[in-house]
């Protein structure tokens, strides 16, 4: 079978990507440094994305036909992924054992967040393309891995992921009332040429705002912009020029 091809829908160029975030510091709702970028072997073939509004009503004895409901808010969005991890062509390597591992330490509490007495597991940013109903801020509320292949050594080869996403709201994002996609936020996928100074500038208009990107992605050395790294976007409102 090859890369890319399963299901049909592996057949776009665009890959799919999990951003994973080191946890916000005090109240931010801006992700933290980028941990890393997980890259799909393949697309997904389907994804299922739900939320939910909540209404109450309370019955009267005077009312007949019941009283109206009252609403009381939206939940936060929900997605349920799959991922298809696939390296039977190494029957050696530890590729897909690797990566397995890195999706089920988004359960788990990182270090850093431990040190800021903030403890926290990740936070996530799904991103395909265009896809922009499906991108939102979001932590791991549950991994399940189902291997279903294995090298001559007893290493999986083969493996199926499920993943729970749950949506981290903010009030401070905008959000576009047609799709619900996040409008303030963004993640921005680097390109050759790019510069933190020239996304500053198309970004918000001043360069000089490159240190407010480079805060939100842990980024130590602003010269060293490796191509195809995801980079998140601040709110326009949480940049210092």
């Amino acid at each position: 079978m090859a890369k890319g091809s399963r299901g049909g829908a592996g057949k776009s160029l665009v890959r799919a990507t999990l951003a994973i975030h080191e946890p916000p510091a005090g109240d931010s709702t801006t992700p933290g440094g980028l941990i890393r970028t997980f890259g799909f072997d393949f697309n997904p073939s389907q994804l299922s994305l739900s939320r939910r509004a909540q209404w109450k009503s309370t019955p009267a004895q005077i009312e007949r036909d019941g009283p109206l409901p009252e609403f009381m808010g939206s939940e936060p969005r929900q997605m349920s992924v799959e991922i298809f991890l696939d390296s039977s062509d190494e029957p050696a390597g530890n590729t897909v054992l690797k990566k397995v591992e890195s999706l089920l330490k988004c359960c788990e509490v990182t270090s850093r967040s431990i040190a800021a007495k903030q403890p926290s597991p990740p936070w996530v940013v799904l991103q395909w393309g265009s896809f922009s109903t499906a991108r939102f801020v979001a932590y791991v509320s549950s991994v399940e891995a189902s291997y279903t292949l294995f090298g001559t050594t007893g290493v999986p080869i083969r493996a199926t992921v499920r993943l729970q996403l749950h949506e981290i709201p903010s009030a401070t994002m905008g959000q576009n009332p047609t799709s619900g996609a996040l409008t303030a936020q963004r993640v921005h996928r680097v390109v050759a040429g790019d510069s933190l100074q020239s996304l500053a500038w198309r970004e918000y208009g001043s360069a000089a705002a490159w240190r407010s990107i480079a805060e939100a992605n842990g980024i130590d050395d602003p010269a060293h912009l490796p191509t195809g790294v995801e980079l998140v976007l601040p709110a326009a409102e949480e940049v210092r020029a």
